[in-house]
């Protein structure tokens, strides 16, 4: 019986989901589908960031029509995600940098229901917003 709950509990503790967005995620084209890159998430002084690690089809770009000091940047490793905090099981309060576009975005972003190994990112512009579906790769 001793062997079986330490069993029963081995196998609970191995199969927990994530309940953090901190790890490496595939970022996933929401027009298209297409993975375009890795980017972490980590925090630091209790906010989160993201920054891309790795580019999955396009080369390594620069942020031409970034205005602040990613002005003409690579986009690798490159923050594009600032400040988010956490509110309950969502994150927001930051902002997202759409890098060919040059602009930011306010965001918020959780774990999908059931499946913490999709991330939810969505991006505000007014009352309009766009969504995309991450797939973890690390965390």
């Amino acid at each position: 019986m001793k062997y079986l709950f330490f069993a029963l509990l081995f196998s609970a503790a191995t199969t927990l989901p994530a309940q953090s967005p901190i790890g490496i995620w595939t970022s996933i084209d929401d027009e298209t589908g297409a993975e375009k890159s890795h980017v972490q998430i980590y925090e630091q002084n209790g906010k989160q960031f993201g920054k891309i690690v790795k580019l999955l089809k396009a080369p390594n770009h620069l942020c031409d029509k970034c205005t602040d000091y990613r002005k003409n940047q690579p986009i690798l490793n490159m923050i594009i995600i600032e400040d988010m905090l956490q509110k309950g099981g969502l994150w927001e309060g930051g902002r997202v940098l759409y890098p060919r576009q040059g602009k930011w975005y306010p965001m918020q972003y959780w774990l999908k229901e059931g499946d913490p190994n999709t991330l939810v990112m969505r991006g505000y512009w007014g009352f309009l917003y766009r969504t995309q579906y991450w797939k973890r790769v690390t965390g």
